[in-house]
């Protein structure tokens, strides 16, 4: 982002997590509190960012290897006549992504409670950051009229 840039910037989605990354803007007098809400908003983007990078690659394997089992076990190649790749038809489709969320429940339910908290605890600070903001500017306001 630019230097004269006051907001954060979203970048175009990342090839292996497909989440768009943040590039959080850093206020010149940040304070302590709004720092800590900064560090865990970029924690749990690079959590998600990590997650679903893991996840997307092993669901690519493994779909992989069921479309080639799949075609191997009725005797076709991985390529048609025509050189097109050969493909399952959707109810073929529909046992490996059945199996696939099956087998990753566990890993999902983790990353849902995971989520929950980090997102809890952004929403608190998010709300700590709003009140001081708040009072700083009612006390400024105070001030302006006393003067």
């Amino acid at each position: 982002p630019p230097a004269h840039s006051h907001s954060d910037w979203i970048g175009p989605p990342d090839k292996h997590s497909n989440l768009r990354p943040v590039i959080f803007y850093v206020p010149p007098e940040e304070s302590a509190l709004e720092r800590r809400l900064r560090e865990a908003r970029q924690e749990a983007q690079a959590s998600n960012q990590r997650f679903w990078a893991r996840h997307n690659r092993a669901f690519r394997q493994e779909k992989e290897e069921f479309i080639y089992s799949r075609l191997k076990a009725k005797g076709l190649e991985m390529k048609d006549e025509s050189g097109q790749k050969a493909t399952l038809n959707a109810e073929e489709m529909a046992d490996f992504y059945k199996d696939f969320l099956s087998k990753n429940l566990k890993k999902h339910l983790q990353y849902n409670r995971d989520w929950y908290k980090r997102n809890f605890r952004i929403t608190f600070l998010m709300g700590q950051v709003a009140l001081v903001r708040a009072l700083r500017w009612l006390r400024w306001r105070k001030k302006k009229v006393e003067q």
